[in-house]
């Protein structure tokens, strides 16, 4: 499908900043019309260019005429989100971001915070499964206090010896688990948290405007890094109750986990793929809350150029001395 203004006939994208649908080319909001396509997925539907579309792409860009295309097949039926949180920062948006978070970065190369090359950014659609648990957790263990105490020319030791046991029923809403390949697990997880307050019900018109994927991975796939990071939870809450003593020995842990169901999501992310020296530097910012995950590259250039000012300053500081000493 496209979105197509009905004054213009150019492509309507939603705007982060005007939280509606807008089209760029005549300035019009709420002018969206939906086409839908059929057809071979690879031809541009607007200019019968050849888009390029892997196995679980479900909203990609024509490289020609620069339309945003939304695949019905892959966005309905089995592969029908059940929430999404649109985007709420623009790429424009997340351009200034960038620059204030980075600018005191003396060594990042010249071309780092450039507008040719923030302009690379793009706005991804990331699938995620969030799993909902009730979790019993009982646990028993021993806690130790002890008292050390001096009467005239003895010490005296006191140890207190406790039973600890902790009976907890805790119920998880919308664990999340990244159902991509191409996005690094470790990254989406640094991607959290996401304010789930604002999950909405699917609309494709929130997708025109940026890329997205289908889930890679069923539901049930998913389910080891979700319950991994619900015991974690679970396990550090019954920790964060047992306070007082000097020393804790666990004896018994017991995890019973019932798990309720999955929804389907839709969270936004916006990547910026930087290279310098034939390496990549990959900056992944969330497009919900702006958290921004990446490493800053170093100039050697710049570093000897500061290096070479730096030294030459002293140079002549310690000249100037010299002489002024000699005058004496």
């Amino acid at each position: 499908m496209i979105f197509q203004c009905k004054n213009c006939g150019g492509n309507v994208i939603y705007s982060p900043e005007k939280k509606g649908m807008y089209c760029p080319f005549c300035d019009s909001e709420k002018s969206e019309q939906r086409k839908d396509t059929e057809g071979d997925i690879h031809i541009c539907p607007n200019c019968s260019g050849e888009v390029p579309v892997e196995e679980y792409t479900s909203a990609t860009q024509c490289p020609y005429c620069d339309n945003y295309i939304i695949f019905n097949e892959r966005v309905e039926g089995a592969f029908a989100p059940d929430y999404m949180i649109p985007f709420q920062y623009s790429k424009d948006m997340v351009k200034k971001l960038m620059r204030e978070k980075f600018k005191r970065c003396t060594f990042a190369p010249t071309d780092f915070l450039s507008e040719v090359q923030l302009n690379t950014m793009e706005g991804d659609y990331v699938p995620f499964w969030l799993h909902d648990y009730d979790v019993n957790y009982t646990y028993r263990g021993e806690g130790r206090k002890v008292r050390v105490w001096t009467t005239g020319e003895t010490q005296y030791t006191e140890t207190s010896v406790f039973d600890i046991y902790r009976d907890v029923n805790v119920s998880f809403e919308k664990v999340p688990a990244d159902a991509s390949m191409k996005m690094p697990d470790e990254i989406m997880d640094l991607m959290e948290p996401y304010r789930y307050e604002q999950l909405e019900p699917f609309k494709p018109e929130y997708m025109s405007g940026f890329l997205a994927e289908r889930y890679n991975y069923a539901a049930e796939e998913m389910q080891v890094r979700s319950r991994q990071k619900m015991e974690e939870d679970t396990v550090n809450l019954v920790k964060q109750s047992i306070t007082g003593y000097g020393t804790i020995s666990d004896r018994e842990k017991s995890l019973k986990v019932n798990s309720l169901k999955a929804n389907y999501g839709l969270l936004p992310v916006w990547k910026y793929d930087y290279q310098y020296k034939n390496k990549d530097y990959p900056f992944y910012i969330n497009g919900q809350t702006a958290k921004i995950v990446g490493k800053v590259p170093v100039s050697a250039g710049k570093v000897w150029a500061y290096g070479a000012t730096l030294w030459g300053v002293l140079t002549g500081i310690l000249l100037f001395a010299y002489y002024a000493f000699m005058m004496l």
